[in-house]
């Protein structure tokens, strides 16, 4: 999806290797690559940044292994069902941060247009 996806690399101890960077599953971690992963959409500053952060924040509070125990929906973008989302970012692939963000901000931009769309309708019905 990313020309950038290749400069990631996970291991089964939680951590990922994003350049130069080395993030945990931690929602400040998690946040970094979100930020790195939004740039090519023109989202990771100003008020789509905002927009994304509130709503990721709100959804899951950027933890890649937040499970919503009465609908099921899983991961930072709160994917539902989480089979939507590629293998490696749901839980029996190992939750990976990197392919959830990916994954969400792709489905940002087909649903919504944009974070700040994204963010308007979560405040108006509760969801996204």
């Amino acid at each position: 999806l990313f020309p950038y996806t290749t400069l990631f690399r996970s291991d089964t101890s939680g951590t990922t290797d994003v350049g130069n960077i080395v993030t945990t599953s931690s929602g400040g971690g998690n946040r970094g690559i979100g930020r790195l992963l939004a740039a090519p959409y023109g989202w990771s500053a100003g008020e789509q940044w905002t927009a994304l952060e509130k709503l990721w924040t709100r959804e899951s509070g950027w933890n890649n292994k937040a499970e919503n125990p009465s609908s099921g929906a899983y991961g930072i973008p709160q994917a539902l069902p989480p089979t939507k989302m590629p293998f490696a970012a749901q839980k029996a692939g190992g939750s990976s941060a990197v392919a959830q963000i990916t994954w969400g901000l792709a489905y940002i931009r087909n649903r919504y247009g944009s974070p700040i769309t994204a963010w308007a309708h979560e405040t108006s019905h509760g969801w996204y």
